[in-house]
Parts: C-alpha cells; sequence; structure tokens
C-alpha cells in the first residue's frame, strides 16, 4: 500500500516520488508521481505535483541525489496536480530554470476557465454540479497554487530539435548536455510533454499512459496511441528500460513495459469497437445513455483510466462518441449526437453532360 510521497529509488540517482488518487467527496486532490534525477551537475525535476506534503517529499528527493549545483524543473503539461509547487524551483539555492509547454500556458493562468469548458461538454450526461461550482470545488483542492517561478519560460522559445532514438524519432528539447530529452506528444492535452533521461534509461510518460481513450476536451488520441506505439519501441530495442508515468504508483521495466504498453493499445481498439455495437446503425445517441452502456462495456472488458469517477468516465465516453464520427445536434445539455449525413455537394451530370 503506498501513500502521498513516498519514494521509490530507481537508481543512486533516481528518485520517484509517489502522489494519489482524486476523491473530490473526501476533499482529496490528486497528486501527480514526480521523478527527481541528477544528470551530471544537474538536478531534474519532472512535475512538482501538488499539496504541502508532496513539496516536502520532493525536498528529500532531491537530497537524495546529490550533489548539485544546477536546477531544471521541466513541467510535462498543465495540468493542476502536476504543476502545484512549481516555485520550489526558486527556493533550492542554486541557478534554475523552468520550462513550460505553450499550448498549456492559458490553462495554467486560468485552470477554472479550463475545467469549465471540460465540464461544460458533459453537462446533463451524468449528473453533476454546474459547471462553475464544479470547477471551483475542484481547484480549490489544489490550493496553494503556484504554477510559475522566477525563471519560468515555454519550451517553445527555444529551437525544436529532432531527436532520434533509436529507431524513433522524435521532435521536442534536450537539455544537461543532451542526457535529457523533452519529446512533444501532446495526447492527454494540447501541451503534453514525455521525458526521457538517456544515463539512467528511464522513460517518463507522465499522462500519456492515463488508459486507452483520452478524456480531456484538448486530448488528441491518434497522438495519444501514436505515442504508446513509439514508447513500446524503445523498449523493444533496448534504448529505454524503466517505465515511469503520473499516476501508476509502480515502476515498470524492461519487456513487461512492451506487453503493458501493447496492451494500451489493444484496450484502445477493443473500447472502439465496443463503442461501434452500442452505437450501430441508430442515427440517434444520447450521450447519457451512451455513457452507461460504454463504462458497463469498459468494465466487463476489465478496463479503467486514471481517477475512475462518473466525471471523467462521461469525459472519456464523449471524446469515444466523436472519435467516431457523431456529432452533437443541438447545444443543449445531452442533446442527442448522430453521424452526419453524407451526401454530394454538387449534383452528379450524366457522362453526355459532362465537359
Amino acid at each position: 500500500m503506498t501513500a502521498l510521497g513516498d519514494l521509490i529509488e530507481i537508481d543512486d540517482q533516481t528518485v520517484l516520488v509517489l502522489g494519489q488518487e482524486l476523491d473530490v467527496e473526501h476533499d482529496q486532490p490528486d497528486v501527480a508521481n514526480a521523478l527527481v534525477h541528477r544528470a551530471g551537475d544537474t538536478l531534474v525535476l519532472i512535475d512538482t505535483g501538488a499539496t504541502a506534503p508532496f513539496r516536502a517529499a520532493l525536498r528529500e528527493a532531491t537530497n537524495r541525489v546529490r550533489p548539485w549545483s544546477r536546477a531544471l524543473l521541466l513541467t510535462t503539461h498543465g495540468h493542476p496536480d502536476h504543476i502545484a509547487n512549481n516555485d520550489l524551483a526558486d527556493e533550492l539555492g542554486v541557478p534554475a530554470e523552468h520550462y513550460i509547454p505553450a499550448p498549456d500556458l492559458d490553462q495554467m493562468r486560468d485552470p477554472t476557465a479550463y475545467w469549465v469548458r471540460s465540464f461544460d461538454r458533459i453537462a446533463g450526461v451524468v449528473p453533476l454540479p454546474p459547471s462553475r461550482v464544479l470547477a471551483g470545488k475542484l481547484m480549490s483542492l489544489f490550493q496553494p497554487m503556484r504554477p510559475f517561478g522566477a525563471t519560468t519560460r515555454t519550451y517553445e522559445e527555444r529551437p525544436l530539435e529532432r531527436i532520434r532514438i533509436g529507431s524513433p524519432a522524435f521532435t521536442g528539447w534536450t537539455f544537461a548536455d543532451g542526457a535529457v530529452r523533452v519529446l512533444r506528444s501532446q495526447g492527454h492535452c494540447a501541451g503534453h510533454v514525455i521525458v526521457h533521461l538517456s544515463d539512467c534509461g528511464v522513460l517518463h510518460l507522465s499522462d500519456e499512459a492515463n488508459g486507452a481513450c483520452g478524456a480531456m476536451a484538448d486530448a488528441d488520441q491518434l497522438k495519444l496511441q501514436t505515442v504508446l506505439g513509439a514508447a513500446s519501441l524503445l523498449f523493444q530495442e533496448g534504448n529505454s528500460a524503466v517505465l515511469t508515468d503520473g499516476h501508476t504508483f509502480a515502476v515498470r521495466h524492461g519487456t513487461e513495459v512492451v506487453s503493458y504498453l501493447d496492451g494500451l493499445l489493444e484496450q484502445a481498439t477493443a473500447m472502439w469497437a465496443a463503442a461501434l455495437g452500442l452505437t450501430g446503425e441508430s442515427r440517434q445517441v444520447r450521450p447519457s445513455a451512451f455513457t452507461a452502456r460504454y463504462m458497463e462495456a469498459a468494465a466487463d472488458l476489465g478496463l479503467s483510466g486514471a481517477n475512475p469517477n462518473a466525471m471523467f468516465n462521461a469525459m472519456m465516453a464523449v471524446n469515444q462518441l466523436r472519435e467516431l464520427g457523431l456529432r452533437p445536434e443541438t447545444d443543449g445539455a445531452d442533446a442527442p449526437w448522430s453521424r452526419l449525413t453524407l451526401q454530394n455537394p454538387v449534383p452528379v451530370l450524366p457522362p453526355t453532360q459532362r465537359i
């Protein structure tokens, strides 16, 4: 049984700091795992989680990997469970740099508005408080929220690099003389990055491994599945040895990782098939009815994402409907969704009338 702030030592230079699951009813925020690593004389922090107890655990982890004389904080994406302690970089007593993804800057500045938009998409799909009330309640769990520090910049201010790790090629940015590789993935949300530590073979997927179908309004299912495939290839070719992520409170090694990642892709195809079966030839689908049956199908398959609860389940189900090509017919709460009618935009002339 793990607890918030538990430390898993991967090697004498790398420590995973464990977070916790979301429990809104009991005022418990989810806290993402953070990775602490030393590359040469550089302390590398990948995400900072949330809450004061987690901040204290992060400080303990930084002490475990000493000595270091500079610091580099890398934010994988802008969700509150990953960024609340970002100002820690200013308190380490050494020169520090901090990078965040530019596409997530707006939600980091105004997270409540981001979550209101997310919850508006599922209004009427499951019984929830009004979007602004729910978003305010959610964000209150993560206080104090300090996503920016004195040295915060966006990755996108740096020249984009082409990064090849074995067969897979990525774009992103390198740090610490190439020992730290930040790779653009952008599946879980618009700005998401993953991080590869070359000297210890750790790949940190953050929230790209949260489940077979991304729940967020700005999730990109194709990018999510593509990065899972690329990550699997890194392990098949021996260019990564250890997998960590944002919400699995474990460390995976070697061939176990290939099976795990391939399993996520198999889950994606299984859930797609289940969703097709639920929509069938029907011209209309109510999101509320679809969500209930979709989650029954997921349970039958033994599938769930990170933080399984009513609101995230509904967000995932709505994304699955959109993936299948359905669209809402109106803006009303729980309005029916349907496939677009396929018609030729202009009449097709008989052969004798064609030019």
